[in-house]
């Protein structure tokens, strides 16, 4: 057995142009693997084509080449068996407002042939916070109960791979916190793959051992999130001096900034300077240091990093 969750090779889609514009090319040979039992993240800007693969795994959208196989099924030869491998909660709120939670978990379990016997409707309400609200219609729901009745659906036909697109865009903190607590028992207690599609980089570093960076239909990145954020090697030291120095450091391989609080931030790259280097440049300016502090790249530095390099390659 492949130990992929999912296999891309060669992925292409092509949108045909309208009114007089040009085809556009929305995946540009994509290949990507995700392994099983991972929390992946697959991250991009805005049009980078991250919607497109998703819909392409979740069966609504056909591709215009390459091969897809989710938790071994090619998408191509076997695709009930592919389709019912994944579930894919969306971004947008695509709920019946007169089905009542319940009633919507067991349409979909049925719309995916799940024997009566086999359903867990009730299960699923209560892992998500909605058992109480069973039987109210779903118009009357929250923007955060309507986002957790999204996530139940994806579960109706105990999936192998859970992708999750922007699944915490404009909700509040505890419900951010409660989606991230059943994503871990998902993903530790059932060995659910999870992917994650998020805008907050944050979210990602801390939820994800992997991670792609798609952007203008290509991956540009993909590794270990740890490996991402080595790839960043500039530091910054964080300097409060005990009075307002006469003059601020001076090194060719240091940028120095004031911070509106009066702090000095040195920035330097690890490969090429040593913290000790940047301390004797602060001592050598006159300045008594009364506190310092690092700051390391995150993976939003990696993200723009990739993002421009591979908009600068393409244009």
């Amino acid at each position: 057995m492949s130990d992929a969750a999912i296999r891309i090779k060669g992925l292409k889609k092509t949108y045909a142009g309208s009114h007089g514009q040009p085809p556009k090319e929305a995946l540009r040979g994509v290949d990507l693997e995700v392994p099983r039992g991972s929390v992946f993240g697959l991250l991009g800007p805005n049009g980078a084509g991250k919607s497109t693969l998703i819909n392409i795994l979740a069966g609504l959208v056909v591709k215009t080449a390459g091969k897809v196989e989710i938790w071994g099924w090619d998408q191509d030869t076997n695709p009930r068996q592919s389709r019912a491998s994944i579930g894919v909660m969306p971004q947008e709120l695509n709920l019946d407002p007169f089905f009542t939670p319940r009633g919507a978990l067991e349409v979909q379990a049925g719309l995916y042939g799940v024997p009566k016997k086999q359903r867990r409707s009730d299960e699923i309400l209560r892992t998500v916070g909605l058992e109480d609200k069973a039987e109210a219609y779903a118009r009357t729901l929250s923007g955060g109960m309507r986002r957790r009745l999204l996530l139940a659906k994806a579960l109706v036909h105990h999936p192998h791979v859970l992708i999750l697109d922007e699944p915490t865009a404009g909700v509040d903190i505890e419900l951010r916190e409660m989606l991230w607590e059943n994503v871990r028992k998902l993903n530790v207690e059932q060995g659910m793959t999870v992917i994650l599609t998020t805008h907050y980089l944050e979210e990602a570093e801390k939820m994800c051992g992997d991670i792609a960076i798609i952007n203008d239909g290509a991956v540009v990145a993909r590794d270990r999130t740890s490996n991402l954020l080595g790839q960043i090697d500039a530091r910054t030291m964080v300097i409060v001096p005990e009075t307002t120095p006469n003059a601020l450091p001076q090194h060719p391989e240091l940028e120095v900034e004031t911070r509106e609080d009066g702090a000095i931030a040195v920035t330097y790259h690890a490969n090429q300077t040593s913290a000790e280097r940047v301390l004797d440049a602060v001592r050598e300016a006159g300045i008594r240091i009364a506190d310092v502090r690092t700051e390391q790249a995150d993976l939003e530095d990696v993200f723009l990093n990739l993002t421009r390099g591979a908009h600068k390659r393409s244009a």
